[in-house]
């Protein structure tokens, strides 16, 4: 399923110590009570306000990190199905072919499903917070996913497509499907992921019809 980013590995540890220095300073503070000299007071700002902030800061870099992988997306059980064929080598389905790429194939869910737009990075996680909505009020308290009762908000744009296949070499306009719906995919009236062009991006679950 992937592991989690390198750069998560290396932040926890380095939070962790930010927030045991700020442990040890405040601890230190309260056991002894020294006079409130100036040393005091510049000791007491980095055990209060620096050092939190940095492992506040520091932990939540390593959270949103996490939170790219596709392990992390294979941690609620609803989405196994997905992430499992994503991870299956022998699946021609597109996500399990851009789950190989090495550039980004441990990440492949964040980055084919990522919002590209100028703030991007927050209206993605966003919009995971609206699916963690979602599963509550609809799921929770036992209640199963229907097979095929997973859909997408709205239609998955072709500028998601287009960050890494730009559309621009001689090879595309080359083929005649492709010149047929040029606008169409410019305007988003037709999906490069459909079943009869590159789809499907993803398998049907079993029992879907």
């Amino acid at each position: 399923m992937g592991e989690a980013p390198e750069i998560s590995r290396l932040l926890a540890p380095i939070a962790l110590s930010f927030a045991v220095l700020a442990g040890v300073i405040l601890g230190t503070y309260l056991v002894r009570r020294p006079a409130l000299t100036g040393a005091v007071k510049v000791w007491l700002f980095f055990g209060i306000g620096v050092l939190p902030i940095c492992a506040a800061l520091t932990g939540n870099i390593g959270g949103y990190e996490t939170s790219k992988s596709r392990a992390f997306c294979a941690s609620c059980h609803t989405m196994t199905s997905y992430t499992a064929d994503a991870a299956d080598r022998e699946s021609a389905s597109l996500a399990s072919f851009h789950s190989r790429n090495q550039r980004f194939g441990n990440e492949s869910c964040f980055v084919c499903h990522q919002d590209y737009g100028l703030f991007g990075s927050v209206t993605t996680k966003l919009t995971g917070l609206r699916h963690l909505w979602v599963y509550q009020t609809r799921y929770a308290g036992g209640r199963q996913v229907k097979p095929g009762e997973i859909e997408l908000y709205r239609p998955f744009p072709n500028g998601n497509c287009t960050q890494c296949h730009s559309t621009t070499l001689p090879g595309f306009s080359d083929e005649p499907e492709h010149g047929a719906v040029a606008e169409d995919l410019k305007s988003g009236a037709v999906s490069c992921a459909t079943e009869g062009c590159h789809g499907p991006a993803h398998p049907s679950p079993p029992g879907a019809s």
